[in-house]
Order: C-alpha cells, then structure tokens, then sequence
C-alpha cells in the first residue's frame, strides 16, 4: 500500500513543484519589470496520507473516486500584503493558459462562521509524465498575512480541540478574526505610503548591494 500511495502522490508533488517555481518566477518577474509584484511569497504542500484518510471517510469518498472528489490533495498557499492584492492574484490566475480555473470561493466578502477569510480557487493543472498527460485538481488559496496568521492559530485550535473548540474561544478567535481583517483594511487605506517607503527601502539596499 505504501508503494500505491507513493505512485498517486508522485503527479501531485510535482504539480506543486512546478506551480511554486512558476508563481515564484511571476513573483521575480514582477521586481525586475520595476513593478511592485502583488506576490509576496508562495508555499504549497501535497496532503499527509493520514488527513486523506480522514477526508475520505469523513465525506464517505470512495478511493476510485479520490482523484476527482477531493480537491486539495495538492495544496498552493500565495500570501499578499493588501486585500486588493489578492483579488489582483485571482485575475492573473484566471488568465494564465497552463491552468484552468473550475471554482471559485471568496471567503474574504463572505468569511466562514468561524472568522475565517481567504479566496480560494481550484484549478486544474496538467503533469507531463513519462508516457502521458495527468489533469490533477489543485486548490491555491490567496490569503493576506494577517488572514494567514489568523487561519494558522485556528488550525492550532481545532487540532487540539479535535474540531470542538470551546465557545468562549471560539468567541473570541472570530473577534480576532474582526481585528485582523481591521488591520487589513486600515494598511490598505495607506497602501501608496507603504508601497514607496518599501521601494525606496529596496532601492537603498539594491544601491548599497
């Protein structure tokens, strides 16, 4: 079984190679054209067997149909700055020729119950293997630092809680989630004054360097 696993994640890992080289290269391509790039960084993970597993029987997702029914199997997290950022990210992914978006969530203008804000797409993104082409499904979620710190802490507690945080935590995490979106909006209100004090902050160490 361990080979099996091996074998079905191995497309996916390399989807999530390729993905992050590529939106990294954006990222870079951005900075040398002169312009801010809407991308500060780019992670991504392929999912640890244990929580597929888990998925499956809690969605009753029978294994012939695993590939087609889940849809974050391979993971791509991009961080922005500003809100407006991100929205910026999604027209640039919705244009790209070597993906294809087939859902959208906005979880920004409508968060979740929780608190929890983030835009998330699912694309499908072909893999050249040795003798074919692979379509896989991979989920990028689009996320500001402080959306993503907050979805960090939650993670946390919903861990240790096994789903069922308390109340009162619960309370006070979807305040903190208010807060966080707050400072979101208040560094979007002096986005020009943030963006020239970073370029002449790079400019400074791209002279000194």
């Amino acid at each position: 079984m361990e080979d099996d696993w091996s074998n079905f994640l191995e497309p996916y890992d390399q989807a999530v190679n390729e993905l992050k080289l590529k939106l990294r290269t954006l990222r870079g391509q951005f900075k040398k054209s002169g312009n801010r790039s809407p991308i500060e960084y780019v992670t991504g993970r392929v999912k640890p067997i244990p929580s597929i597993l888990e998925k499956m029987k809690r969605r009753q997702i029978k294994p012939k149909r695993l590939s087609q029914d889940m849809e974050d199997i391979a993971g791509v997290r991009i961080m922005c700055q500003f809100v407006e950022d991100i929205y910026r990210v999604v027209e640039l992914l919705r244009k790209r020729k070597d993906m294809q978006v087939i859902e959208e969530r906005d979880y920004i203008k409508t968060p979740k119950e929780s608190g929890y804000r983030s835009y998330h797409l699912v694309v499908t993104y072909p893999v050249q293997l040795l003798e074919r082409e692979q379509q896989l499904k991979v989920e990028i979620q689009i996320r500001t630092l402080a959306m993503n710190f907050w979805a960090t802490i939650e993670h946390s507690l919903n861990y240790k809680y096994q789903g069922c945080i308390p109340s009162e935590v619960a309370m006070r995490l979807e305040k903190s989630a208010e807060i966080a979106f707050a400072l979101d909006q208040e560094m979007s209100s002096i986005r020009e004054e943030v963006n020239e004090a970073q370029r002449l902050f790079e400019d400074k160490h791209t002279s000194l360097g």
